[in-house]
């Protein structure tokens, strides 16, 4: 954590709502109501490890109720603490408002080292984790969601929806308890990349605004543009690709064991084959090593995407930033005074608060499969396929021209559950980035994307408060 960070995370969060909060309508109590943690449930249970037991610290934190059920990732850390847990779970109450998914905040962690422990005690301790929170009624489907963060993933997921079933049997919805499980237990295709995806689309629909681009004295597009990504882990790794193969120029890599540079650009699916042969990105053949991996952060481009650590970008490194665009992909990678350095400087800062909201988004489709008991595109798929081949067939008729065996392929296709979830996502980003961006350009105030996204946030909650008069 950079030294100029006098304060917690949760402050930090609470510091960028005050600030944003002077621009909406709500009275100061409905203020401190949307800004409050609602429920905070901190656990200690003893787990069997090897010969001895073990106390283990774990924390469920239900941010906000205006919505329900509640929706955050469970992280497995042992930096987890209640001041993090809160943070996070405030930042995805705002996050769901923001994009339009109908969730209250939440967010749990269990303060452990996953590298320390075996497949089986990491099982026991994922499923007494669950059944605390079955005991207390803060998982269901129609009550608090889970889904993987840091340190977890489809393998965690899947132990807590059997433990839940286990104690909940015959719950028609049981399925929906937990997000981001393998599609053989009820998961849905596309989540795996989703963040990654979503950080890529709204980024492409920003680079694709001609005001706000001329403004950074760029052109419209993706096309050419150099892309510097921090963090090649699920999120930044899926970032990367999808820029390359947009025409994006990925000039530098960055990991925690070293920095890639090549000013003609790299593949981000080659470098990932080269760090699984070596175990680094490093030494990436036609690419130069940096001296320093945080030098990558403050070299020539127009896009920067920080997609690993909190607090990356803080007062003493931000001058040096060149970028015209920073991508938050990771939650919290730039420090309150770095992001006001950086505003003044005339970069648009993207917010993490919106630009990873993919993952929820993604969950919030698993969910709602899950709710449906139908996979999406099954019902149908085959009758948009039948369709358009029956309407390509009628116009190569009328016209005696015939079109390529790939053509009638592209064509013909119907959407199946992947092609819906990633149209779904494209959507859901582009709506939210300009109804993010209205609030900006409508209020002459408001200078940075930050705090337009907590005001977007804040008018929402406010709303559905005020909807169940809850105040009278």
């Amino acid at each position: 954590m950079s030294q100029d960070q006098h304060y917690n995370f949760f402050e930090s969060v609470e510091r960028s709502f005050d600030k944003a909060a002077q621009f909406t309508k709500w009275e100061k109590g409905i203020l401190e109501q949307i800004k409050a943690c609602n429920a905070v449930y901190r656990i200690k249970f003893p787990v069997r490890v090897g010969d001895t037991i073990e106390v283990i610290e774990a924390y469920r934190v239900q941010h906000s109720h205006h919505k329900l059920p509640c929706k955050g990732g469970i992280r497995f850390s042992e930096e987890v603490n209640q001041d993090e847990v809160m943070a996070l779970a405030a930042l995805m109450t705002y996050k769901c408002a923001i994009v339009n998914v109908p969730f209250g905040g939440a967010k749990g962690g269990i303060k452990i080292n996953p590298r320390n422990y075996s497949p089986f005690q990491l099982e026991n301790i994922t499923r007494r984790y669950t059944a605390e929170l079955v005991k207390k009624n803060f998982i269901g489907p129609g009550v608090d969601v889970p889904a993987p963060d840091y340190g977890t993933g489809e393998r965690e997921m899947s132990w807590i929806l059997d433990t839940y079933m286990s104690l909940r049997p015959g719950e028609i919805d049981g399925y929906g308890c937990v997000t981001g499980k393998p599609v053989s237990q009820g998961g849905v295709r596309g989540r795996k990349e989703a963040t990654g995806m979503g950080v890529f689309y709204g980024l492409r629909e920003l680079c694709n605004i001609k005001e706000d681009m001329k403004k950074l004295g760029l052109e419209p597009g993706l096309e050419g543009k150099r892309v510097i990504v921090q963090g090649m882990g699920n999120v930044g790794y899926h970032a990367a690709k999808y820029f390359h193969e947009a025409g994006a120029i990925v000039v530098c890599l960055i990991e925690w064991d070293g920095a890639i540079y090549n000013e003609k650009g790299m593949d981000p699916d080659a470098v990932l084959k080269h760090r699984n042969e070596t175990g680094s990105i490093v030494n990436f053949p036609g690419a130069t090593n940096l001296k320093k991996n945080t030098d990558g952060l403050e070299m020539d481009c127009d896009i920067l995407i920080p997609a690993a650590l909190e607090s990356v970008i803080h007062k003493d490194n931000a001058p040096n930033i060149k970028a015209k665009i920073i991508g938050e992909a990771a939650n919290g990678p730039l420090t309150p005074e770095a992001d006001v350095i950086l505003n003044k400087k005339g970069a648009i800062v993207v917010p993490d608060m919106f630009l990873n909201a993919g993952g929820v988004t993604v969950s919030y489709f698993e969910w709602l499969k899950n709710l449906s008991h139908v996979r999406y595109g099954r019902l149908g798929k085959r009758f948009d396929e039948n369709m358009n081949i029956h309407i390509l067939s009628t116009i190569e008729d009328l016209t005696g021209k015939k079109v390529s065996e790939q053509e009638r392929k592209f064509i013909a296709h119907g959407a199946d559950e992947v092609d819906l979830v990633y149209s779904g996502l494209e959507e859901t980003m582009h709506a939210a980035l300009h109804e993010v961006r209205e609030i900006m350009v409508t209020n002459s105030k408001i200078h940075d994307m930050r705090t337009a996204a907590y005001v977007c946030a804040i008018d929402k909650v406010g709303a559905a408060y005020e909807q169940l008069g809850i105040f009278p």
